[in-house]
């Protein structure tokens, strides 16, 4: 077994705390170390009900977020909620689990549950809770370089 190495380097100059994972390969304990580092803090959004009720909604439970011309909706796996932000600062408080598949879309990774690349070079994303979106033909190229793993977001 590996054994792990933990290090601290004071940095008065760091507002945020940066965290880098050194091994031979990126293997299941590398994972679930990644992991536990991530799971500690998830952002949170301030988003409106149904009722127009602010409600505070943990990033973990957004299955993606969407916009059209006048306002963002967020979808979790517990209903639809609005928010008051543009798509784009709302990408912003997201952490590295959320990515843009379309000028009007971000989805959330951890809840992704099937890839499909269709002959014509589309992509649909099918989510674990059964819904569906597709991928503009423009974000094709990072959503591929992210799945075979160069750029080490899904962790």
């Amino acid at each position: 077994m590996k054994k792990i190495n933990v290090f601290f380097e004071c940095d008065k100059t760091k507002n945020d705390i940066d965290i880098v994972v050194r091994a031979s390969e990126r293997d299941a304990r590398v994972e679930a170390l990644i992991e536990s580092f991530t799971a500690c803090e998830t952002n949170k959004l301030t988003l409106l009900d149904s009722a127009n009720c602010p409600c505070v909604i943990d990033e973990k439970d957004i299955v993606f977020v969407s916009a059209d011309s006048k306002q963002s909706s967020v979808t979790t796996t517990g209903g639809v909620y609005r928010a008051k932000q543009s798509l784009q600062s709302i990408e912003k408080i997201l952490s590295r689990s959320f990515l843009r598949v379309s000028r009007f879309e971000i989805i959330n990774l951890k809840m992704v549950q099937k890839y499909d690349f269709t002959i014509g070079g589309t992509l649909r994303i099918e989510f674990k809770n059964g819904m569906e979106t597709w991928a503009s033909r423009r974000y094709i190229p990072q959503i591929k370089e992210l799945l075979s793993g160069e750029e080490g977001y899904l962790c």
